[in-house]
């Protein structure tokens, strides 16, 4: 009633060769397939230097006139220029309004004199640390890249609206 079916593979050889050809065929089409859609074109060593050098040279050339200044070092241009110190109201509002104005994560809000008095009287010297070293939960300097005077200058505008 039911035919057995045969297998086209009797020896171990055959097994071996459709093995090899069931690898290498895919691998070999894929190698084809993508030099065709690259068109890749392989580079002749033998080709002259200059040639591949002209191919490759910029478009343009920079090039220094007889008596004119020599350009001027970034770096030095930008440290030429100083900037503007900012004032303590704006170091306040950049970096240390985001906790002093709500309280967050402990820090006294700015015009509460009750919170601020025992700090306003450990002195100055001790809040401008405490501003520029962090203390607590409080980062350096608020988080903010602000100068040491910047940041004094900000404790002091928070003193001044905290007495």
């Amino acid at each position: 009633m039911s035919e057995e079916h045969g297998t086209l593979i009797k020896t171990p050889k055959q097994l071996i060769v459709v093995s090899v050809l069931a690898l290498v065929v895919p691998v070999a089409v894929a190698l084809l397939g993508s030099q065709l859609v690259t068109g890749s074109k392989r580079i002749d060593a033998s080709e002259d230097r200059k040639a591949v050098e002209q191919r490759i040279k910029p478009v343009g050339e920079l090039v220094k006139m007889e008596g004119a200044p020599s350009p001027a070092p970034v770096a030095a241009a930008a440290a030429a220029a100083p900037a503007k110190a900012k004032s303590g109201e704006e170091i306040y509002n950049a970096a240390c309004a985001a906790c002093h104005s709500t309280g967050a994560a402990g820090a006294p809000k700015t015009g509460d004199k009750a919170a601020w008095a025992p700090r306003i009287a450990q002195g100055a010297a001790t809040l401008y640390d405490h501003a520029i070293k962090g203390f607590k939960g409080m980062p350096p300097k608020g988080g903010s890249t602000a100068s040491d005077d910047e940041i004094k200058a900000a404790v002091d505008f928070q003193v001044a609206k905290s007495k």
